[in-house]
Protein backbone atom coordinates (compact mmCIF):
# COMPACT_ATOMS: atom_id res chain seq x y z
CA UNK A 1 0.00 0.00 0.00
CA UNK A 2 1.21 3.55 -1.20
CA UNK A 3 0.68 6.88 1.00
CA UNK A 4 -0.73 9.52 -0.96
CA UNK A 5 -0.76 12.96 0.15
CA UNK A 6 -3.42 15.47 -1.47
CA UNK A 7 -2.47 18.95 -0.95
CA UNK A 8 -5.39 20.52 -1.59
CA UNK A 9 -9.21 20.03 -0.18
CA UNK A 10 -11.11 21.25 -3.20
CA UNK A 11 -13.00 19.81 -6.04
CA UNK A 12 -9.91 18.11 -7.66
CA UNK A 13 -7.76 17.26 -4.44
CA UNK A 14 -11.54 15.93 -3.29
CA UNK A 15 -11.58 13.65 -5.83
CA UNK A 16 -8.38 12.44 -6.39
CA UNK A 17 -8.42 11.67 -3.18
CA UNK A 18 -11.42 9.22 -3.51
CA UNK A 19 -9.92 8.02 -6.24
CA UNK A 20 -6.69 7.28 -4.21
CA UNK A 21 -8.69 5.95 -1.24
CA UNK A 22 -10.97 3.37 -3.57
CA UNK A 23 -7.27 1.77 -5.03
CA UNK A 24 -6.55 0.53 -1.35
CA UNK A 25 -3.99 3.64 -1.06
CA UNK A 26 -3.77 5.32 2.22
CA UNK A 27 -4.66 9.12 1.82
CA UNK A 28 -3.40 12.26 3.56
CA UNK A 29 -5.48 15.23 2.71
CA UNK A 30 -4.21 19.12 3.60
CA UNK A 31 -6.03 22.14 3.07
CA UNK A 32 -4.45 25.11 3.46
CA UNK A 33 -4.82 26.13 6.91
CA UNK A 34 -6.21 24.01 10.32
CA UNK A 35 -6.70 20.78 9.61
CA UNK A 36 -9.77 20.97 11.92
CA UNK A 37 -11.06 22.79 8.83
CA UNK A 38 -11.81 20.14 6.54
CA UNK A 39 -12.04 17.55 8.90
CA UNK A 40 -15.77 16.69 8.76
CA UNK A 41 -15.51 17.54 4.46
CA UNK A 42 -13.22 14.53 4.85
CA UNK A 43 -15.13 12.16 7.10
CA UNK A 44 -17.84 12.64 4.93
CA UNK A 45 -17.00 12.69 1.21
CA UNK A 46 -13.61 11.02 1.84
CA UNK A 47 -14.22 8.39 3.68
CA UNK A 48 -10.95 6.44 4.79
CA UNK A 49 -8.62 9.67 3.94
CA UNK A 50 -7.25 11.61 7.30
CA UNK A 51 -7.45 15.29 7.08
CA UNK A 52 -3.70 16.21 8.07
CA UNK A 53 -1.40 19.17 7.97
CA UNK A 54 0.60 20.28 4.88
CA UNK A 55 3.66 19.40 6.49
CA UNK A 56 2.52 15.69 7.56
CA UNK A 57 0.76 14.96 4.46
CA UNK A 58 4.26 15.52 2.82
CA UNK A 59 5.89 14.30 5.52
CA UNK A 60 4.39 11.06 5.40
CA UNK A 61 3.44 10.20 1.79
CA UNK A 62 5.46 8.35 -0.55
CA UNK A 63 3.82 10.56 -3.35
CA UNK A 64 2.45 13.78 -2.83
CA UNK A 65 -0.20 15.44 -5.12
CA UNK A 66 -0.59 19.46 -5.56
CA UNK A 67 -4.49 20.15 -6.42
CA UNK A 68 -4.00 23.63 -5.33
CA UNK A 69 -4.37 26.88 -7.19
CA UNK A 70 -1.29 27.32 -9.29
CA UNK A 71 -0.86 30.96 -7.31
CA UNK A 72 0.13 29.02 -4.06
CA UNK A 73 2.85 26.60 -5.36
CA UNK A 74 5.58 28.70 -3.30
CA UNK A 75 3.18 27.89 -0.09
CA UNK A 76 4.12 24.01 -0.18
CA UNK A 77 6.29 22.80 2.23
CA UNK A 78 9.52 22.22 0.56
CA UNK A 79 11.68 20.49 2.96
CA UNK A 80 9.21 17.84 3.28
CA UNK A 81 8.80 17.41 -0.17
CA UNK A 82 12.54 16.82 -0.31
CA UNK A 83 12.91 13.84 -2.59
CA UNK A 84 9.43 12.74 -2.91
CA UNK A 85 7.69 11.82 -6.06
CA UNK A 86 5.23 15.24 -6.50
CA UNK A 87 2.41 15.07 -8.77
CA UNK A 88 1.98 18.33 -10.28
CA UNK A 89 -2.00 18.84 -11.38
CA UNK A 90 -2.12 22.47 -11.17
CA UNK A 91 -3.36 24.70 -14.12
CA UNK A 92 -2.56 28.46 -14.73
CA UNK A 93 -5.25 30.26 -14.88
CA UNK A 94 -4.41 34.07 -15.84
CA UNK A 95 -8.09 35.35 -14.17
CA UNK A 96 -6.80 33.65 -10.95
CA UNK A 97 -3.24 33.75 -11.46
CA UNK A 98 -2.57 36.93 -12.95
CA UNK A 99 -1.24 37.46 -16.31
CA UNK A 100 2.18 35.89 -16.37
CA UNK A 101 4.25 35.85 -19.92
CA UNK A 102 6.68 34.06 -18.61
CA UNK A 103 5.52 30.79 -18.31
CA UNK A 104 6.51 28.11 -20.54
CA UNK A 105 5.49 24.51 -18.77
CA UNK A 106 3.94 25.77 -14.98
CA UNK A 107 5.17 22.11 -13.81
CA UNK A 108 8.60 23.26 -14.76
CA UNK A 109 7.95 26.55 -12.14
CA UNK A 110 6.98 24.28 -9.88
CA UNK A 111 10.23 22.06 -10.50
CA UNK A 112 12.25 25.07 -10.28
CA UNK A 113 10.51 25.91 -6.71
CA UNK A 114 11.22 21.79 -5.49
CA UNK A 115 14.60 21.16 -6.71
CA UNK A 116 14.91 18.25 -4.78
CA UNK A 117 11.72 17.02 -5.56
CA UNK A 118 10.92 14.95 -8.83
CA UNK A 119 7.94 16.58 -10.26
CA UNK A 120 5.69 14.93 -13.14
CA UNK A 121 2.79 16.38 -14.53
CA UNK A 122 -0.62 14.68 -14.67
CA UNK A 123 -4.32 14.63 -13.54
CA UNK A 124 -4.64 18.41 -14.86
CA UNK A 125 -6.25 17.94 -18.24
CA UNK A 126 -9.45 15.79 -17.43
CA UNK A 127 -12.25 17.89 -15.76
CA UNK A 128 -12.73 16.34 -12.04
CA UNK A 129 -16.13 14.91 -12.87
CA UNK A 130 -14.46 13.00 -15.24
CA UNK A 131 -12.27 11.64 -13.27
CA UNK A 132 -14.99 10.82 -11.02
CA UNK A 133 -17.02 8.88 -12.91
CA UNK A 134 -15.02 7.83 -15.83
CA UNK A 135 -12.28 5.07 -14.09
CA UNK A 136 -12.64 1.46 -15.74
CA UNK A 137 -10.56 -2.18 -15.19
CA UNK A 138 -7.40 -2.45 -17.43
CA UNK A 139 -8.23 -3.77 -20.88
CA UNK A 140 -11.58 -2.10 -20.68
CA UNK A 141 -12.56 -1.04 -24.09
CA UNK A 142 -12.53 2.55 -24.75
CA UNK A 143 -10.75 2.83 -21.21
CA UNK A 144 -9.72 6.96 -20.58
CA UNK A 145 -6.07 8.18 -20.48
CA UNK A 146 -4.70 10.41 -18.34
CA UNK A 147 -1.12 11.92 -20.03
CA UNK A 148 1.85 12.12 -17.90
CA UNK A 149 5.31 14.11 -18.49
CA UNK A 150 8.30 14.07 -16.54
CA UNK A 151 12.14 14.09 -16.81
CA UNK A 152 12.73 11.42 -14.02
CA UNK A 153 12.12 7.73 -15.71
CA UNK A 154 11.36 6.34 -12.32
CA UNK A 155 9.33 8.65 -11.35
CA UNK A 156 6.84 8.71 -14.31
CA UNK A 157 7.20 4.72 -14.13
CA UNK A 158 5.51 5.30 -10.54
CA UNK A 159 2.77 7.69 -11.58
CA UNK A 160 2.21 5.36 -14.21
CA UNK A 161 1.09 3.02 -11.85
CA UNK A 162 -1.08 5.57 -10.31
CA UNK A 163 -2.85 6.85 -12.91
CA UNK A 164 -3.63 2.64 -13.66
CA UNK A 165 -5.01 2.18 -9.79
CA UNK A 166 -7.53 4.57 -10.35
CA UNK A 167 -8.76 3.25 -13.48
CA UNK A 168 -6.92 4.88 -16.70
CA UNK A 169 -4.45 4.30 -18.86
CA UNK A 170 -1.32 6.68 -18.72
CA UNK A 171 0.32 7.98 -21.90
CA UNK A 172 3.32 9.23 -21.59
CA UNK A 173 3.03 13.19 -22.96
CA UNK A 174 7.39 13.90 -22.81
CA UNK A 175 9.48 15.74 -20.26
CA UNK A 176 8.30 18.20 -17.92
CA UNK A 177 8.46 20.93 -20.59
CA UNK A 178 6.39 18.99 -23.01
CA UNK A 179 3.45 19.40 -20.40
CA UNK A 180 2.89 22.41 -22.13
CA UNK A 181 0.70 20.34 -24.57
CA UNK A 182 -1.75 19.39 -21.90
CA UNK A 183 -2.00 22.69 -20.47
CA UNK A 184 -5.35 25.30 -20.87
CA UNK A 185 -5.20 26.18 -24.40
CA UNK A 186 -4.14 22.97 -26.17
CA UNK A 187 -6.75 20.04 -28.25
CA UNK A 188 -6.17 17.73 -25.22
CA UNK A 189 -6.98 20.44 -21.92
CA UNK A 190 -10.77 19.07 -21.00
CA UNK A 191 -10.81 16.28 -23.03
CA UNK A 192 -11.61 12.43 -21.83
CA UNK A 193 -10.31 10.11 -24.42
CA UNK A 194 -8.56 6.99 -24.87
CA UNK A 195 -4.79 6.53 -25.29
CA UNK A 196 -4.85 6.47 -28.91
CA UNK A 197 -7.22 9.80 -29.10
CA UNK A 198 -4.76 11.48 -26.42
CA UNK A 199 -1.71 10.43 -28.89
CA UNK A 200 -3.63 11.81 -31.11
CA UNK A 201 -4.00 15.38 -29.20
CA UNK A 202 -0.48 15.90 -27.75
CA UNK A 203 0.99 15.14 -31.56
CA UNK A 204 -1.95 18.00 -32.32
CA UNK A 205 -0.57 20.25 -30.10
Amino acid sequence: MTTIGILGAGKLGTVLARLAVGAGHEVLVAGSGDPAKIRLIVQVLIPGAAAVSAAEAAARSDIVVLALPLGKYQTVPVEELRGKLVIDAMNYWWEVDGVRDDLGSSSALVQAFLPDSRVVKAFNHMGYHDLDESGRPAGTAGRKAIAIAGDDADALAATAALVESFGFDAVIAGSLSDGVRMEPGTPLFGANEDAATVREMLAAA
